[in-house]
């Protein structure tokens, strides 16, 4: 097993846990277990609606690190002007493919569109962003399906990085369908049997709250809401939040104070964002996996 000293420390001596590292490994992972099932057309559609920039961005990395794992991908466009029904055809169509096994819609959908009634359509085999209420549902249940990107990235850096959780305390900052809620689930589940508390910007003293945190996950959005004085020495620190303020695009989390008190800390960026699409890919074969189209 690694060793502690075998990490990259931030110059206030915490763990970096270095998200696009991780990222890379994992991709190598999933090719090489694609290729040893003899290169099945395991397949990732992304649909995109509209011009957003971020949102192509965005779509055009998950692509580019799809190739690169070896999976398939589509990306189907629609123009900005699309209907909710134009939306919702494109959706089931992929659904109705067999040769789909995860589908991914880019939002935010542009102003006028409802998203809720398009994420619906996706069954929760291919629900590879784990949004749906059902997947939600097989979450809390504990059943077979897709965990949110976000929160299985930010568990897996824990892992990879050697930071303990069982019998530990964690704080998670938001309470987002997207992160917050599903986090808290994955850290309180047994097997990884932290105490978790769910906080968010209305916290009565969340600084005092963190402080009592052995792992602080910052999902409020917030531009550098974790300062120093939320950190107890040594703690577990993950940025989730994106922020774009004068100065560029910051985090939940003032790195360059928090890193002398912490035990380990994610950058901005590098961090969780990296690993929202190693696991994306992660979900795809796992989708094809649920769907039969590869050996479990």
């Amino acid at each position: 097993m690694t060793s502690y000293d075998d990490f990259a420390r931030t110059p206030g001596g915490a763990i970096l846990m270095n998200g696009s590292l991780l990222r890379d490994e994992i991709v190598a992972g999933i090719r090489a277990e694609i290729d040893a099932l003899g290169n099945p057309a395991v397949c990732l559609a992304t649909v995109l609606v509209g011009s957003d920039e971020p949102s192509r961005i965005y779509v055009r990395a998950k692509h580019k690190k799809a190739a690169e794992a070896g999976l398939v991908s589509r990306n189907i466009e629609l123009r900005e002007t699309a209907t909710q029904g134009e939306v919702e055809a494109a959706v089931q169509d992929l659904v109705d493919d067999v040769d789909v096994h995860g589908i991914l819609v880019q939002l935010p959908l542009p102003g006028g569109l409802d998203p809720e009634p398009v994420i619906d359509l996706i069954p929760p085999e291919k629900d590879v962003d784990g949004l749906t209420e059902r997947s939600m549902g097989r979450l809390v249940r504990g059943r077979p399906g897709h965990v949110g990107c976000t929160p299985r990235g930010v568990m897996a850096l824990l892992r990879r990085y050697g930071v303990e959780t069982s019998g530990r305390r964690a704080v998670v900052i938001g309470r987002s369908t997207l992160v917050g809620l599903p986090q808290v689930l994955l850290l309180g589940r047994k097997g990884c049997d932290t105490t978790v508390t769910l906080a968010h910007s209305r916290t009565t003293d969340l600084a005092g709250v963190c402080r009592e945190a052995d792992i602080i996950v910052a999902a409020a959005g917030m531009a550098r809401l974790v300062t120093a004085d939320f950190v107890k020495p040594g703690a577990a620190v993950v940025d989730v939040g994106v922020s774009r303020t004068e100065s560029g695009i910051v985090g939940d989390v003032d790195f360059a104070a928090v890193q002398e008190i912490a035990g380990a800390i994610t950058p901005m960026p590098g961090g969780t964002g990296p690993m929202t699409i190693a696991s994306l890919l992660e979900n795809t074969l796992d989708a094809a996996r649920l769907l039969g189209a590869v050996p479990a």
